[in-house]
């Protein structure tokens, strides 16, 4: 049973089109190598988990080696770049125990003969004790990290981590308690940098599904931090490239899940509509919400959610269930579950994390039978979903922080990638060609994305190395060679 479900996983990559074409204009044998106007002597990365080679929900050693500016920096020693020392985790689990970080997912296949990402086994070893004394460090990644953190004082204290003020990936390499993450790339005189922050700012609202639990940046203090992050990195003469952000709906960590998983049998189909969502329905009708719920079939059925954004008719829905003859108790009840309740739509963003909750039993008190499985007749939660609205606050976000970055590339002459852009093209059904390869941002099968559905596999962030070198050779008329995207790893099957 093991071997025909790994074959179809692999029967599922020959879809990947072969042949001779190619997004990338590289041809790494013929090119004459030169630093153009930079100098990469002392080349210094700022950013994220994005830019700590993050992947598989976890940092690890073979994903810091395959970050993206570790392949940058072995292009720029082609053309008189200096050494690039990475804060190495200890393995390759990626867990650090002590502070609840767990390991990196892994596909497995369970009991059913189902593949799917877990978590892998294993003691991670992974500590926080500080390993600056082997450093410094050029990849200053730091994941979890959003603009302003960049500039916190004491973002790498051990002591400040139970306040959340600190963070464990610093911890690990900072040069001193109170330090900053920009202090210390500053310290290492950089002649050139590349700066890609920002992510966290508004992803962190997204993944949560908008929950108020990580809310977006205000564009005030993404500006200040972000120009103040690129004042200070070109204080020196250093010359730098810098990322904007992707935009939710492009990675797969939004676009993996449907809006309308559920397939029922005809019994439960006629059951729930008769006794559920066939009254309910009109009741709301009569209050003119009568769009909020769907009569269900035997596939497609969209999510059940609660949409804090809707008036609570919860009195409503009990009176008139009171009225036609349903006990209070139950009314009532019907009345809690459903008073903001709605089905889902195709504007409706489903988190990857989300699935493993549909059909679940939720730990609420009201979940009773029938109403006991989330998203088929009890209402999932906010973080359960990225609605139509919220996703507008987060692309309006994104866009707002776009235009800061951009606007800073261009005030201070630096090069610019337009990772948004990259990813929307991986997005398309087309996706792109490396060497007759084709990628695209399909959960494990597209080749670029790792199995937590917002960080990049080896293979992806090549795609974006090359996205990096291509705008610095522009800028700065160098001619660093672009990297061989398929020589990095993908997902790892069983």
């Amino acid at each position: 049973m093991k071997k025909i479900f790994i074959s179809a996983f692999a029967a599922s990559m020959l879809l990947f089109t072969y042949s001779c074409d190619t997004d990338f204009e590289t041809d790494v044998n013929s090119i004459a190598v030169s630093s153009g106007e930079a100098d990469f002597s002392k080349y210094v990365a700022l950013g994220n988990s994005l830019t700590a080679g993050y992947r598989d929900n976890a940092l690890y050693v073979d994903g810091q080696i395959e970050s993206y500016p570790n392949m940058l920096a072995t292009q720029m020693k082609l053309a008189g770049g200096g050494d690039f020392k990475q804060p190495l985790m200890a393995d390759n689990l990626g867990g650090i125990p002590s502070v609840g970080v767990g390991n990196k997912l892994v596909l497995a296949v369970n009991a059913n003969g189902v593949m799917g990402p877990v978590v892998a086994s294993g003691n991670g070893t992974t500590t926080l004790q500080n390993i600056y004394s082997s450093g410094p460090y050029q990849n200053m990644g730091v994941p979890g990290a959003k603009s302003f953190h960049l500039l916190a004082p004491g973002y790498g204290s051990a002591a400040n981590l139970a306040q959340g003020t600190a963070n464990p990936y610093f911890v690990r390499f900072s040069s001193s308690a109170n330090t900053t993450v920009i202090a210390d790339a500053m310290a290492q005189s950089p002649t050139f940098f590349s700066l890609w922050i920002g992510n966290n700012d508004v992803l962190g609202y997204a993944t949560s599904g908008g929950d108020g639990s990580n809310p977006i940046t205000s564009e005030a203090l993404f500006t200040q931090a972000y120009n103040g992050l690129v004042n200070t990195l070109t204080s020196g003469g250093a010359k730098g490239v810098v990322a904007n952000l992707p935009n939710v709906t492009a990675i797969p960590f939004f676009t993996t899940v449907p809006y309308n998983p559920v397939p029922l049998d005809a019994a439960s189909v006629t059951a729930l509509n008769q006794q559920v969502f066939g009254p309910l329905k009109q009741i709301l009708t009569a209050y003119g919400q009568g769009a909020r719920l769907q009569l269900l079939g035997t596939a497609n059925n969209p999510l059940l959610l609660k949409d804090e954004g809707l008036t609570d008719l919860s009195v409503q829905i009990t009176t008139a269930l009171i009225g036609g003859g349903v006990p209070a108790q139950q009314a009532g009840l019907m009345g809690m579950v459903f008073g903001q309740a709605r089905h889902a739509t195709s504007a409706d963003l489903i988190p990857l994390t989300t699935r493993s909750a549909i059909g679940a039993k939720p730990s609420s008190q009201m979940a009773v039978a029938p109403f006991d499985k989330f998203g088929v007749t009890f209402p999932l939660e906010d973080k359960h979903v990225l609605s139509a609205a919220e996703k507008t606050e987060v692309l309006n976000a994104t866009a707002k922080f776009n235009a800061v970055i951009r606007a800073a590339a261009t005030s201070k002459g630096l090069a610019f990638v337009d990772a948004n852009a990259k990813m929307l093209e991986l997005a398309k059904s087309s996706g792109i060609q490396f060497d007759g390869v084709k990628y695209t941002t399909t959960f494990v099968t597209g080749g670029t994305f790792s199995l937590d559905g917002v960080h990049l596999t080896g293979r992806g962030y090549a795609v974006i190395a090359n996205e990096f070198i291509k705008a610095i050779n522009a800028k700065y008329k160098s001619s660093l060679p672009q990297v061989n995207v398929n020589s990095y790893s993908g997902i790892t099957f069983p």
